[in-house]
């Protein structure tokens, strides 16, 4: 049955938009906005916090709202998703661009609120939201535009704080985006026969799983690096370097869940590993900057 009253519209716009899955990049952008603050004035500003929270949510919920409503076509198609809001109708197109503007205001108005360099970036930051839906209808490598879109929100959220560019940033953000771009190779393994009959492009489609699982190895063992390099960068001391450690631990237990004959341990290795990647590393990065002098 379609949603008719507004909690019941806004429960099924949630369940569209998996709000919960946040957690997957929001810790990388606290990492950045508490290292950022860490090197400005060793000092929380919780209001910059609060609406770099409200910029990445917002942003965020655009973009999947965007993506859901873009490629409802083919979820119907898809047995993988044709329970979704959309496809069922129990969500309507209307309901869920009306959510998709509101939060697309939400970011912006929050970007606006921290400096003008935000404000002028952040429109920027719109255009991969839009185009990584399409990506799949005009490329292989669609996941090379997510990992893109992903990347911003490290930076944005350094910028946020400091209203200046910072290389800092960029390595945090290369890394988290490149991270993502991984693990979206291994969970577009699941949709190879559905791809490939509706002409969609992705790496396990055109190239084979075992293809996308070495790609997706590579991604993870160059995020490593690049954690390295912005704990470098930064002049982190032993707990970003413990967090790295943990993190590379759990990269190499999520790799060794998946084999090209194998995918039955996939949700594992997707959401829980990866799930726990982003809240480890940031709970390390939080002790090492609170080691250093870091006040609430």
């Amino acid at each position: 049955m379609p949603a008719e009253t507004v909690g019941e519209k806004f429960k099924a716009f949630k369940s569209l938009v998996l709000l919960e899955h946040s957690v997957f990049a929001l810790p990388f952008a606290f990492t950045a906005a508490l290292t950022a603050m860490f090197e400005v004035s060793k000092s929380v500003h919780w209001l910059q916090l609060a609406l770099i929270t409200v910029a990445m949510v917002g942003a965020r919920t655009f973009a999947m709202a965007v993506n859901r409503i873009i490629d409802r076509e083919f979820d119907a198609r898809n047995p993988r998703t044709a329970r979704r809001e959309l496809v069922t109708g129990v969500l309507s197109v209307k309901t869920a661009w009306f959510g998709a503007v509101l939060a697309l205001a939400v970011f912006l108005a929050a970007a606006a609120s921290l400096n003008t360099l935000t404000l002028i970036l952040s429109p920027l930051a719109v255009i991969p939201l839009i185009v990584y839906p399409y990506a799949k209808r005009f490329t292989n490598v669609p996941h090379a535009f997510l990992a893109l879109a992903q990347s911003i929100g490290p930076i944005g959220a350094w910028i946020g704080v400091t209203g200046k560019w910072s290389w800092d940033a960029v390595a945090l953000g290369l890394a988290v985006g490149i991270w993502i771009g991984g693990f979206d190779l291994i969970f577009a393994c699941q949709d190879v026969e559905t791809d490939r009959r509706d002409n969609l492009g992705s790496v396990p489609a055109k190239w084979g799983i075992a293809t996308a699982l070495y790609g997706a190895r590579a991604s993870h063992a160059v995020t490593t690096a690049l954690f390295i390099t912005f704990g470098a960068l930064t002049h982190a001391q032993a707990f970003w370097w413990i967090g790295v450690a943990v993190v590379s631990g759990a990269f190499i237990y999520e790799h060794s869940l998946l084999k090209p004959n194998d995918l039955s341990r996939l949700n594992r290795a997707f959401f829980t590993v990866n799930g726990f990647v982003g809240i480890a590393l940031f709970c390390f990065a939080l002790l090492d900057l609170v080691v250093r002098g870091l006040r609430p």
